[in-house]
């Protein structure tokens, strides 16, 4: 048992060597490219509410790409499939480049994901990066849009969540009016902001059960498809919820409590309730799914007696 248990160790020291020789110089290729990109990004963009998703993207689909490496298959790489690696190296490099130089964020972002897919397309193939797909779908997440567009829908966001706080918390007995984005209750003011009701808050949501769903692979097609679609009524209470929260902790604190640090917890409500709310459906799906594929068992028993 102890000499397998050391061929065993021996095993793993020379794959930990040989996997160090294949993709060390890679590794500090990429540090040496983008922890300027990064580091920028964590004292500028991400330390913003609304963008504080990004760095949780990227630690999780770097998590899921570490998951699922052992499942790449190690072959011989094509001569088109070197091309295709090729062509996404250059366009890494030239958003790289155009973004580094100009300061646009999603081009900085978009070439990490480029030169990313391009190296294992080169040392791994195509089968490679199918088997990876999804992390770099999750990645995709953690790219600002653009500020226009996230105007623009946010703000009918916003008023939607306005509108169902006010009336529920109205029906509830509380003191409440609205204007617009604006809610009054009491003797304050509260004003939507984005990061509360937002496009990026709802982005970052849909992160999040997508993620779940990946993790959890459920094998009905039906459970993956529908719990996919309930994520953006799922995403809308869990921002309901939020704001539902805020204001009353304004009410009952004062302003400074829920513009301080009970703000931030309101944003773990958010995050917390939504993924409540996704376990609960979830649980639902599979007891619909479960009762439907058992009475579909009963049909065949008893088509077949």
């Amino acid at each position: 048992m102890g000499g397998d248990a050391m061929v065993a160790r021996a095993e793993k020291l020379e794959l930990g060597r040989a996997a160090l020789s294949e993709w060390g110089a890679i590794l500090l290729g990429l540090l040496v490219m983008f922890v300027p990109t990064f580091y920028d990004l964590g004292t500028g963009m991400w330390a913003r509410e609304e963008q504080a998703h990004g760095p949780i993207i990227l630690l999780l689909s770097l998590w899921l790409l570490s998951r699922r490496w052992s499942e790449m298959p190690d072959r011989g790489v094509g001569r088109g499939e070197q091309v295709c690696g090729w062509l996404l190296l250059f366009f890494g490099l030239l958003f790289y480049i155009v973004g580094r130089a100009i300061k646009i964020i999603p081009l900085e972002l978009g070439a990490f994901i480029f030169v990313l897919a391009a190296l294992i397309v080169l040392k791994r193939g195509l089968a490679a990066l199918k088997v990876q797909w999804f992390p770099f779908f999750f990645m995709l997440f953690m790219i600002p849009l653009p500020g226009p567009l996230v105007s623009t829908l946010t703000l009918p966001m916003k008023q939607a969540v306005s509108y169902v706080t006010a009336n529920l918390l109205f029906w509830i007995g509380y003191p409440i009016a609205r204007t617009g984005v604006t809610l009054q209750i009491g003797q304050y003011q509260l004003l939507v902001a984005d990061a509360c009701a937002g496009l990026q808050t709802l982005l970052t949501l849909e992160a999040l059960g997508l993620f779940y769903l990946n993790l959890v692979r459920h094998t009905s097609a039906v459970r993956n498809i529908t719990l996919a679609l309930l994520i953006v009524p799922i995403s809308f209470t869990a921002n309901v919820i939020r704001v539902c929260v805020l204001t009353l902790i304004t009410y009952y604190f004062g302003d400074a409590a829920g513009q301080g640090f009970l703000h931030g917890f309101a944003g773990m409500v958010l995050f917390i309730s939504a993924l409540s709310l996704i376990l609960v459906v979830d649980s639902l799906l599979q007891l619909f799914v479960g009762t439907r594929s058992g009475a579909a068992k009963l049909h065949v028993i008893g088509s077949s007696t």
